[in-house]
């Protein structure tokens, strides 16, 4: 197996993972995840509505393992809501999210770029 691969598949393992269990604790109402998102500024109504489409992108990104452009298709639609919780995290100072969010906005571009059936024309 040549590098190319194993660091394809290991960022889009931590990649789903971070995604995973984000989306999965804003879906089941996690009091701590609840209350963090409220110091953001988001509602209950806006953190479910986030944490569902985070659910389905890491079911893209599952699915992504059979059907390559769905794969590549769910990484570019988690790459905002990475983009939108990095600059919330520093926004409000909360310097504990700081190094998964910052590595949520690089691995779409490792991701993208490491995989053999992603091309990009301009």
């Amino acid at each position: 197996m040549e590098i190319r691969t194993i660091v394809h598949y290991a960022a889009l393992a931590y990649f789903t993972y971070i995604f995973g269990y984000a989306g999965l604790f804003k879906v089941i109402k996690k009091t701590s995840m609840m209350e963090s998102m409220k110091s953001l500024g988001f509602n209950e109504t806006w953190t479910l509505v986030i944490g569902y489409a985070e659910v389905l992108g890491v079911m893209g990104l599952i699915a992504g393992l059979f059907v390559p452009h769905l794969k590549n298709a769910s990484v570019l639609f988690l790459l905002p809501f990475a983009i939108g919780a990095f600059t919330s995290h520093m926004a409000h100072h909360e310097f504990n999210h700081y190094y998964n969010s910052l590595i949520v906005c690089v691995l779409p571009f490792v991701i993208l770029f490491t995989d053999k059936d992603f091309r990009l024309a301009l």
